[in-house]
């Protein structure tokens, strides 16, 4: 085979993420996609998932956290459907990251660390106690499993930073069909025991900041909680839980809560309450009571506005759209059409997500309502309970404009928690993630080496590499046993070539992926493993490429 005619695929999975301008970068590994020649092309293969949950645990979201778990079968499907096998870790943080109004000792604010605990035994501990009263069902309801059977028995995995040592996590990790899970555990079961955070957290929720946080410590050596969290390759997906806006403030202002009241609803009152969020960090337009539009703004201590971004009481909304551009450019470098995904579910009407409904932004008629949180209602789900005090939710404002800065195409990744069903919410959220997820296409013509059959008959070998081991092994095709792809016996790994671009053999498994199809490849790759690849692997094909493109991929 001549090196004219070969085609060299590499995937590059180990490379510096969060370098430029954040606290601590990592060491950036060298790689430059574009030095490549006629024979060489990179391209990945990748099925990797990222997610974070950022979950509001202040005092009203008992109902939602219940609603949460018990819906969240419809969000694992998706990533578990035998057409995506994504693999997929599954972070947990909530919306506390401290506020002068709150006690640290009472509230304990994780800012952004992963948690990973069964809300049974956390019930104990009180969070699930608000104002005296308990919300111990929003655990319970679905929950079955304490620390002892779950969190306890959490196997050890490795991350690309682990040089092989292998430690028990604090996330839900799916790898290639292998969980760190116990053995008779599934994502969804463990998810219902660590999603549920209680309502003992910080009222004035800090949604932004408890993400940066989290996503900047996945970064950091001297996190135990979550270094190593996120992967370099994989695509990234942040999820907001919440009822109310986000309050992510600036601690050299921290006095607008407690002794400086410009932004009270009534500087008379006892103490500050949420609308200090909506008041320092929301600018409305319009007389009044029902608004034009309420835009994110900063306003300065003296309760101006429009200040430059360092004078902001409330972080001002760049901070956080600046670092996770920079994580989403990051990953560009390694495949061109990656986005990193936003979703809410929140303060807006049902239907915002389909453009039935769209958030009015009015003052509240109830004073009590408008004295908490500074503006009216974004939805409202009637209670059943209590008719005459419906569930409400305050309208997003920042995090809505943030995840609207992450927005893919013309679809909003936004859906309403006032609604007593999240399946659909979350199936969408996770069908998102499923787009993001690219098949394995070889990027330019292979060759027929046996043009006398009716498909595809390439020439292709692919070698599994590990460059911290130093270590080349070829991996075996894999072999076709009642209907499915497997592993050689004594293999851990093999690939398939798959050919049939459209109902050209009787066979399904050789299907290529339309999306391969409709940008006019002719090869496919799909790889099989028997467990997680080590840390730091990569895989490496070379492919005899077609002397006739033109003829051989009209399409391409």
């Amino acid at each position: 085979m001549s090196l004219r005619s070969a085609l060299i695929v590499s995937l590059p999975l180990v490379a510096g993420l969060f370098s430029g301008c954040l606290e601590h970068p990592v060491k950036k590994v060298s790689y430059d996609k574009t030095q490549v020649d006629d024979e060489t092309v990179n391209v990945q293969i990748n099925k990797d998932v990222d997610i974070l949950f950022v979950i509001d645990n202040s005092g009203s979201m008992a109902d939602e956290q219940a609603l949460l778990s018990k819906n969240f079968q419809a969000f694992i499907s998706v990533l578990e459907d035998p057409k995506v096998e994504a693999n997929y870790r599954i972070g947990i943080t909530t919306t506390d990251s401290g506020n002068p109004l709150c006690k640290q000792a009472q509230t304990t604010p994780e800012a952004g660390k992963l948690v990973l605990s069964s809300c049974l035994d956390r019930m104990a501990l009180g969070d699930f106690t608000f104002n005296m009263d308990d919300y111990g069902y929003a655990c319970s309801d679905y929950c079955k499993l304490d620390d002892a059977m779950l969190t306890d028995r959490i196997k050890p995995t490795e991350t690309q930073y682990s040089d092989g040592e292998a430690e028990p996590r604090r996330w839900i990790e799916r790898i290639e069909g292998t969980t760190n899970l116990p053995d008779d555990v599934t994502s969804v079961e463990a998810f219902q025991c660590f999603g549920p955070q209680g309502v003992s957290g910080c009222g004035m929720e800090s949604h932004l900041e408890s993400m940066y946080r989290a996503l900047l410590q996945a970064n950091r050596a001297d996190s135990p909680t979550n270094y190593g969290f996120l992967r370099d390759q994989a695509i990234l997906s942040v999820v907001f839980i919440t009822d109310e806006l986000d309050c992510s403030y600036n601690p050299k202002f921290g006095e607008v809560f407690t002794t400086n009241k410009i932004f009270w609803a009534d500087p008379d009152d006892p103490q500050a309450t949420s609308a200090v969020c909506f008041n320092a960090g929301v600018k409305c337009e319009g007389a009044g009571p029902i608004y034009d539009r309420c835009v994110s703004a900063n306003y300065g201590i003296d309760g101006a506005v429009d200040v430059p971004d360092e004078e902001a009481v409330l972080q001002p909304l760049s901070k956080y759209i600046d670092f996770l551009q920079t994580i989403e450019d990051e990953k560009k470098m390694r495949q061109a059409d990656q986005e990193v995904l936003v979703a809410l579910i929140a303060g807006v009407p049902p239907g915002y997500e389909r453009g039935d409904a769209d958030i009015v932004y009015q003052d509240s008629d109830d004073p009590e309502f408008q004295s908490s949180f500074g503006i009216g209602a974004g939805c409202q789900l009637p209670n059943p309970n209590d008719p005459d005090a419906p569930q409400t939710a305050v309208p997003p404002v920042r995090e809505r404009e943030f995840a609207e800065a992450f927005q893919v195409g013309g679809e909003r990744n936004l859906f309403s928690i006032c609604q007593d069903d999240y399946s659909e919410a979350l199936r969408e959220i996770a069908k998102k993630l499923e787009a993001q997820i690219r098949p394995a296409c070889m990027p330019q013509c292979v060759k027929d080496i046996d043009p006398s059959t009716p498909v595809l008959d390439p020439s292709c070998v692919l070698a599994q590499i590990n460059t911290a081991e130093g270590t080349r092994e070829e991996l075996p095709p894999c072999e076709e046993v009642g209907g499915e792809w497997v592993t050689p016996a004594g293999a851990t790994a093999c690939f398939a070539e798959l050919i049939d671009r459209g109902s050209q053999t009787d066979s399904e498994l050789d299907n290529m992926d339309p999306y391969c199809v409709g940008e006019g490849f002719n090869l496919e790759f799909k790889l099989v493993r028997t467990g997680p690849a080590p840390a730091g692997t990569t895989i490496q094909a070379t492919c005899e490429l077609s002397q006739n493109p033109k003829q051989d991929c009209p399409m391409l």
